[in-house]
């Protein structure tokens, strides 16, 4: 029996761990696109709802905080609204094929209504009744506007998919249709038509403009729509820039037109404010225009915005705006056109050259940002911590220019330095290099720069790394060059003749045989450096730089390189242009193992002895993790994505798992996280989007929805001032005295209605004089008017300190698994005889 009960329980505790393993997904763990569509305000201008992939997020506009995760779609989020028969509720579509209503406040899903064909959009105009409108996929490039009844059902899973035709050939993008006239009329634009269906008479009017053949007219193509609020007029943008208010549009032969014209490019929203008295247009010049009464000479700018706007929003309340920005940004605006609040995302650059680098403080994760910038981003809270400026010169948006571009970034003891190389190349002859050293200074929180060398290769400068060994007397940074060498630098006290002023100088160039050095990485422990050339591996001794070993693989050039760690330290791994993994023994300097395996991306794990390795097939790519020490692979998976992944890295666990089987412990104590070539960044997760929450990010929605009042405003003030105040006192410290809130005619006195009591002016003073209460130096008692009060003071004095030391006596020599018994003092007793003495003979006015 007992051997029936182990094998039992085992089996059970494996069943738990296969079902805690089935849990492991592939998800978007952030950075997500938050400009996909138009951001969405609360009915009171407290939330911000924006879709970020496969979630709706809730941020706070007052402190940008992000306070629920809605999660549950099984595909990319294409469309939020807010419910108008329930301004606490959302409604959301996905290309999973899926309507879903939520609960914003409490982060709950109320129903989930299954429509079938992928959702690219979703509308509710005031008068619709029960219906929403859809924009879905015909065929591939076919997009049709239909309508469909949410059917009232108990249960939380509802069919809905009986679709009724509205229109056809729509753009699937849902700024390119708008409801006018309180859903009277839908409007969609396409290529160089207008199309305006009345629900009512269903009748279309199609309007067109001339179309490219026209050299003048050339740029006509409408690029979004929108609907006057109160009046039957329709504002469409252009690719010229230009804006048109159409009017007159109920017959196709008596319509007329306006333009107004300021954007030099093309006009990429448009929205109408709530009383429709002013239309707020964005495009590529970063620009905020509001066009007043419609008027070309009457409008406001908001410039420097920082990048390209791709929607604008506006709050049902009118008094906020935001903008959402081609760098991932959501910009909130007041009324008055003033900033307010940033939402900053992951920032999307055009090529991720610096590859994925985890910061050793704060564990955040850090790449190319903005143009010359590196950016640092929480994976915790999803969110930009800062932008590094690297090469801080202002950046001219010209297609035909050539940037300097930052290429490589690396960390180095514990997160104190950083090295950066930027570079700029109009020809093969022409090439201009950088190479900056920042330090961590604690004085400014942040890095600031102490050494740049101008062309330290003579070539691209392949990788660096640092040697982040522990206890190591200097700072030591490599590079590695297409110029042939690798060199070794190091920090030294020589930057001038006083020899206080740190910088970093060339301690060592090495070469072997003038091939390309393309990769270089440091053993875990610092002894040995290893730096390929092309095809040949060099180990090469980090104290001395003498060449130990080299290891020759006619395979292709190598592509990666890097050290096994922990028990598998002395081996060393590398992958090649022709599809091959090898791994070498360093201790017998042959090779171990070799498979054929087309390797993207490398990545061991600073915490553990697994190795990470992303391969690309025709059906996507493949992730295996496995130990230097042998070949067979730890664990499969197949098919984490589509695409072709570009890079990888480990990110320390603020928790660690407990997972006991060999096949995923490593998941215990790191993360993989992974970038795809349309900059998607993925990883392996067990919990739910909304569990990634702070409390106190958790606590900030319900307090936002608490209305604000001025007693709110003076009551948060004194429990700010009681928190600092209880952190302040010790254990030893004397009892407080009873509160006069816990005074049972008090409490009486506030609970009785209204309507019963005297008059305020009547219980005023009787109540103030109540509350007073007499001076220290003064008994409660009666005393005799020949007694020194100067000699009263020093007793009370004294007698407080006496029983204080007694008190802290007793503490010390009190168990701690006993209650300690307080004594009141003196001086605590004659203030209870006050509370005692106090007359509450004016509540039998009452």
């Amino acid at each position: 029996m007992k051997e029936a009960g182990s094998a039992l329980a085992g089996r059970c505790s494996c069943v738990g761990e296969k079902m805690a393993v089935e849990c492991i997904r592939v998800v978007r763990c952030g950075g997500s696109q938050l400009n996909f569509r138009r951001a969405v305000f609360s009915a009171d201008s407290k939330f911000l709802f924006c879709v970020s992939g496969d979630f709706v997020k809730v941020y706070s506009t007052a402190t940008e905080e992000c306070v629920h995760v809605l999660h549950g779609h099984r595909n990319v989020v294409s469309g939020i609204l807010l419910n108008p028969n329930n301004h606490l509720q959302l409604y959301s579509c996905s290309f999973d094929g899926t309507i879903k209503l939520w609960d914003y406040v409490d982060g709950i899903l109320i129903k989930t209504f299954t429509v079938g064909p992928k959702l690219h959009a979703i509308f509710i105009p005031p008068g619709a009744e029960e219906s929403v409108f859809l924009t879905i996929s015909k065929e591939p490039d076919i997009f049709q506007l239909v309508s469909v009844k949410l059917p009232k059902s108990p249960s939380q899973d509802v069919s809905a998919k009986e679709l009724s035709f509205v229109l056809d050939y729509v753009n699937r993008s849902p700024k390119c249709i708008a409801f006018g006239n309180e859903g009277e009329y839908i409007v969609a634009v396409r290529d160089f038509y207008l199309s305006v269906y009345f629900l009512k008479k269903k009748k279309t009017c199609n309007f067109t403009l001339p179309s490219t053949k026209n050299k003048k007219n050339a740029k006509n193509k409408f690029t979004c729509v929108a609907c006057h609020p109160k009046e039957d007029c329709i504002a469409s943008g252009h690719m010229d820039g230009r804006i048109r208010l159409w009017r007159n549009f109920h017959d196709e032969k008596k319509y007329t037109y306006t333009s107004l014209h300021w954007h030099h490019d093309m006009v990429m929203d448009l929205a109408f404010t709530v009383t429709g008295t002013s239309l707020l247009s964005g495009g590529r010049e970063c620009v905020l225009v509001e066009w007043r009464d419609g008027a070309e000479k009457n409008k406001e700018f908001l410039p420097r915005l920082g990048s390209t706007i791709e929607h604008i929003s506006v709050s049902p309340a009118g008094d906020l705006f935001c903008t959402s920005h081609s760098d991932n940004k959501i910009t909130v605006i007041h009324r008055n056109l003033d900033p307010c609040a940033v939402i900053q995302g992951l920032v999307k650059d055009r090529s991720i050259s610096t590859g994925l680098v985890v910061d050793p403080r704060t564990k955040a994760l850090v790449l190319n940002g903005k143009p010359g910038h590196l950016q640092f981003y929480s994976l915790q809270g999803d969110k930009q911590l800062y932008n590094l400026d690297i090469i801080q010169q202002e950046y001219i948006n010209d297609d035909g220019l050539i940037q300097i571009e930052l290429t490589k970034a690396a960390f180095g003891c514990s997160g104190i330095w950083l090295a950066t190389v930027e570079q700029r190349q109009e020809n093969e002859t022409e090439l201009e290099l950088q190479m900056k050293l920042w330090t961590y200074s604690k004085k400014n929180h942040g890095f600031v720069l102490n050494t740049k060398i101008t062309m330290p290769h003579d070539d691209h400068i392949t990788a660096l790394c640092f040697n982040n060994a522990e206890n190591l007397e200097k700072p030591t940074l490599v590079t590695a060059s297409r110029d042939g060498r690798f060199k070794v630098w190091v920090l030294a006290d020589d930057s001038d003749i006083y020899k206080k002023a740190m910088g970093w100088t060339c301690d060592f160039v090495g070469s072997y045989h003038k091939y390309q050095a393309t990769n270089c990485c440091f053993s875990e422990d610092g002894s040995l450096l290893a730096v390929s050339f092309e095809e040949i591996v060099t180990v090469w001794d980090s104290e001395t730089w003498e060449l130990k070993c080299t290891f020759c693989q006619r395979a292709g050039k190598i592509r990666h390189l890097c050290f096994g760690r922990l028990t598998c330290s002395k081996y060393l791994l590398g992958t090649t242009e022709n599809a091959t993994l090898c791994c070498w023994n360093l201790l017998s300097c042959s090779l171990q193992w070799s498979a054929k395996l087309n390797v993207r991306v490398l990545e061991p794990d600073p915490y553990s002895d697994h190795v990470a390795a992303l391969s690309q097939s025709a059906a996507g790519s493949d992730l295996f993790v496995f130990k230097p020490s042998e070949p067979r692979p730890l664990y499969i998976r197949k098919n984490v994505t589509r695409e072709e992944v570009q890079w990888g890295v480990f990110v320390p666990r603020d928790v660690p798992e407990s997972f006991t089987s060999e096949a995923h412990q490593w998941l215990n104590r790191s993360q993989f996280y992974f970038l795809t070539r349309s900059q998607c960044l993925l990883t392996f997760s067990t919990k739910a989007p909304g569990e990634k929450l702070t409390p106190t990010s958790k606590q900030l929605l319900a307090e936002e929805s608490l209305p604000t009042t001025p007693f709110s405003v003076i009551l948060g003030k004194h429990r700010q001032q009681q928190d600092v105040r209880l952190n302040q006192t010790s254990e030893n410290e004397l009892i407080q005295l009873p509160l006069t809130e816990n005074i049972p005619a008090i409490n009486e006195l506030l609970h009785t209605p209204a309507h019963v009591l005297p008059s305020a002016a009547f219980l005023c003073s009787l109540f103030v004089n109540s509350l007073l209460l007499s001076k220290e130096n003064k008994s409660s008692e009666e005393l005799p008017d020949d007694i020194d009060m100067e000699e009263k003071k020093e007793s009370d004095v004294s007698d407080e300190e006496n029983d204080f030391t007694e008190k802290a006596q007793e503490a010390n020599n009190t168990d701690l698994g006993e209650d300690v018994i307080h004594h009141l003092s003196k001086s605590e007793e004659k203030e209870l005889r006050k509370f005692r003495k106090v007359d509450y003979s004016w509540l039998a006015a009452l």
